[in-house]
């Protein structure tokens, strides 16, 4: 069980990172539209030039080659999210009956004075 927990324990540093992958995304996205208000309050205030000039060279540039924020999350689900999901599930499932969070449910089960039976929430 051991080696289901620690696998299990990866999976869940991995959403985390996802997580943070998603707020990357929508902080990108925040700081565009915030971008296109000041571009346009820049020619409201008579700097149509220099609105121009940042609209040019920032407002649907890609974050990085070729991508917007949106295909960098996208390809990290695809690529390494999906698969490590996989994993996750696969060793559960054949390890221990697809059982999750093991170690919490036994800790719960202890800790609350357990009685007979099988800790609640290990499923």
């Amino acid at each position: 069980m051991e080696a289901v927990g620690k696998i299990s324990a990866a999976f869940e540093i991995i959403e985390n990172a996802r997580g943070m992958l998603y707020q990357f995304h929508r902080m990108s996205g925040m700081a565009d539209l915030n971008l296109q208000d000041g571009i346009e309050a820049l020619r409201k205030a008579g700097h149509p030039e220099l609105a121009d000039e940042i609209e040019d060279v920032l407002v649907g540039r890609d974050v990085v080659r070729d991508m917007w924020t949106f295909q960098i999350v996208e390809n990290y689900d695809d690529q390494y999210y999906s698969v490590f999901k996989a994993v996750d599930t696969k060793v559960r499932e054949q390890l221990s009956a697809g059982r999750n969070h093991i170690f919490e449910a036994e800790m719960k089960f202890d800790e609350q004075g357990g009685s007979a039976g099988e800790p609640e929430g290990s499923h």
